[in-house]
């Protein structure tokens, strides 16, 4: 059961869930700019600005990336600026599906 919690907990901020639903979907390494690329193209109205690339990427770096890197299946190398999804426990893909799907369902409403 602690890996359930570790995974809830995880899920808990909705940047980081994103971030989960994004290393989700990729295989492997995953630099850090692409993250920050994704998340700030998704969270922007238009077009991101620099200012808003910058606040993305100091949140993931400094508080999100270290926190997920708490999760013995996630590992975040800070001087490579890459972030790694494997070994993750049984259930953790449903349960990060489902979560996106609910997210989606609440973004539509």
């Amino acid at each position: 059961m602690a890996h359930l919690d570790t995974v809830f907990d995880l899920l808990r901020s909705e940047r980081r869930r994103h971030v989960l639903y994004y290393l989700n979907e990729r295989d492997g390494e995953v630099p850090v700019e692409d993250v920050v690329e994704a998340l700030t193209d998704q969270e922007a109205d238009g077009p991101p600005s620099t200012g808003e690339f910058e606040e993305v990427e100091v949140s993931l770096t400094h508080v999100h990336l270290p926190k997920a890197a708490e999760a013995e299946f996630i590992e975040y190398d800070r001087e490579e600026r890459v972030v790694n999804v494997s070994g993750t426990p049984p259930g953790y893909d449903a349960i990060v599906t489902i979560a996106e799907v609910i997210d989606a369902a609440d973004d539509v409403d």
